[in-house]
């Protein structure tokens, strides 16, 4: 297998690259957390970043066509559409601390409340629901539809992976790592759910019935962050604490690849509309990772 990489600037260093998403208009969709931008970048180059304000995390294509987006410090969720037209809606529940969003298998957006103990549903035309989870400081953290048509999310805090179904019914699973701290989180091509362990240096793999098998990486340091399935049938993570990108298949076979840039950060990373791995890197580039057998 060859591993393929390059890397295209879409910032300065200081504007924190952080979320990353492929868009429904055949681009990539990022987010410039500490810039307060949300950009767009087309494989073929084509770069546009518009100056939203706040502090734009994590981003998700949603289902009326729109990308959405959460603000953790200013407690909002961001709605822009492809041609950059902004609206934002502020959860119930003040100071929430929204961090992960998704969109559900109902046609709404889900995210967490990192600040608040809980889940939130959000309609595209502005409806809030939230579920309280059955924990305390537990740091809900990201978030993805599962497999089984329910919504899977990493609680950092209490070491343990949470489900809900569209209904509200919670479902906690502790890890049996204690020292855990789980954030990113996708469904796999297995019918289960993989996460990153950043605490253990180690990927994690659970069943729709609640079975946990974990991997550990071979630099046990390397602060897993984010991960997502692959166009190859694999999982892809990244590497926060050692500007790596790492790949496991189903079986739990793992290899890690360096980025080009020392010290890169790695954050969130997609599949792109062009068969290709993306990374979001906190040093103000997009990593194109490419897959050749």
């Amino acid at each position: 297998m060859t591993i393929i990489q390059h890397e295209h600037k879409v910032s300065g260093p200081g504007a924190g690259p952080y979320g990353i998403t492929a868009g429904p208009d055949g681009a990539l969709w990022f987010t410039l957390v500490h810039e307060g931008g949300v950009g767009r970048f087309t494989p073929g180059g084509e770069l546009t970043v518009h100056a939203v304000g706040g502090d734009p995390m994590n981003i998700a294509a949603g289902p009326d066509g729109a990308l959405w987006f959460t603000e953790f410090r200013h407690h909002r969720i961001g709605r822009i559409t492809v041609d950059g037209e902004v609206t934002r809606f502020s959860p119930p529940t003040p100071e929430a601390g929204p961090v992960g969003i998704c969109a559900g298998p109902d046609g709404a957006l889900w995210f967490t409340e990192m600040n608040t103990d809980r889940v939130g549903r959000l309609t595209v035309d502005g409806a809030f629901t939230e579920f309280a989870l059955p924990v305390s400081g537990a740091y809900p953290s990201m978030i993805c539809a599962g497999p089984d048509g329910a919504l899977w999310f990493t609680l950092n805090q209490a070491h343990a992976v949470g489900r809900i179904t569209v209904g509200g019914e919670v479902t906690v699973h502790p890890l049996p790592t204690g020292t855990a701290a789980p954030v990113g989180i996708c469904a796999g091509p297995d019918a289960a759910v993989w996460f990153v362990e950043i605490g253990a240096g180690q990927v994690g793999r659970i069943t729709p019935g609640g079975e946990v098998a974990e991997y550990p990486l071979p630099d046990r340091a390397a602060r897993p962050h984010a991960i997502c399935a692959g166009p190859d049938g694999a999982l892809w993570f990244t590497e926060w604490g050692t500007s790596r990108v790492g790949r496991i298949d189903t079986g739990g076979r793992i290899e890690v690849h360096a980025l080009p840039s020392a010290g890169a950060e790695p954050h969130a990373i997609c599949a792109g509309p062009d068969g290709a791995l993306w990374t979001a890197l906190e040093v103000g580039a997009l990593a194109r990772i490419a897959v050749r057998p």
